[in-house]
């Protein structure tokens, strides 16, 4: 029951009828007893500077997440950002404090890698690719690049994202080899979606499933629906896979200590999760 008590968080992006995370994180609070509530906002890049005026003037919110399209604009509209944040070029979680600050994270790389390492898939020394490189795809190549990878290939349909994430991950890690423009997946350890390709029905795969191999891990972060016609490629060519609901499972215990709501485990949070597509 929401009532004038409420502690509220927005969850913005445009469109919403993919959000997974109220799923989530309402049957958890209502389990705990904890009187907040997540509430999904649709609004559209044109509008998003003017709504996060709005935001800082909401007396009963506690802070946002953030999700497409917004991950990258939304950091210069911040009063700070954590180093994580600033790294990766995205940001995906904003705190709103006592004093009307908004504070800014990122934890979509650490539930992408999370969730890769639970599943038994070892990380350091390995060859990736990261195809889109806005938001969510910068997020999980710096979050790659911590977690020990030797060599990572970064494409995006715009050029200029690619190279301006080489850099900073090139600055962070010199010793990781970089490089941009194809998006072959042709022998690689781990390819990752990090487009919104999947979304629509119509929509083309983002890689050339015939040049993968079998032995490739294939990660997704497209949430319509738990197999996009991505991850089912990859099941048919014997690949192992991550969905992304697993993505946001693993990260959603940061959110939870970042907004101040105590923590959780990926698997506490599935007993009571109630996700439909």
């Amino acid at each position: 029951m929401i009532s004038g008590k409420t502690t509220l968080i927005a969850h913005v992006g445009y469109p919403t009828e993919t959000f997974k995370a109220p799923m989530i994180y309402n049957p958890w609070f209502e389990s705990k007893g904890i009187d907040a509530f997540v509430v999904p906002m649709g609004v559209k890049p044109e509008d998003f500077p003017t709504a996060i005026q709005t935001l800082r003037k909401m007396t009963n919110l506690r802070g946002a997440l953030i999700t497409m399209p917004h991950k990258v604009s939304v950091m210069e509209l911040v009063d700070e950002l954590t180093p994580t944040a600033r790294i990766a070029g995205a940001c995906n979680a904003l705190l709103l404090t006592a004093e009307g600050r908004l504070v800014g994270d990122q934890f979509d790389g650490a539930g992408f890698v999370r969730g890769v390492l639970a599943k038994g898939f070892k990380l350091e020394g390995k060859r990736v690719l990261v195809s889109g490189n806005g938001g969510v795809g910068c997020a999980i190549a710096a979050s790659l690049a911590a977690a020990g990878v030797a060599e990572m290939a970064l494409f995006d349909a715009r050029e200029e994202s690619s190279k301006a994430l080489a850099q900073r991950l090139v600055h962070h890690y010199p010793e990781l080899i970089v490089t941009t423009g194809s998006n072959d997946p042709k022998g690689y350890d781990l390819i990752v979606n990090g487009t919104p390709l999947g979304m629509k029905a119509d929509d083309p795969l983002p890689f050339d499933m015939e040049r993968v191999d079998p032995g490739t891990f294939v990660g997704e972060v497209v949430m319509k629906t738990a197999i996009t016609p991505l991850l089912a490629a990859a099941q048919a060519k014997g690949c192992p896979i991550q969905m992304g609901t697993d993505m946001l499972f693993e990260m959603i215990p940061a959110y939870l200590e970042f907004f101040g709501f105590g923590s959780a485990t990926a698997d506490e949070l599935r007993a009571v999760a109630q996700i439909r597509y």
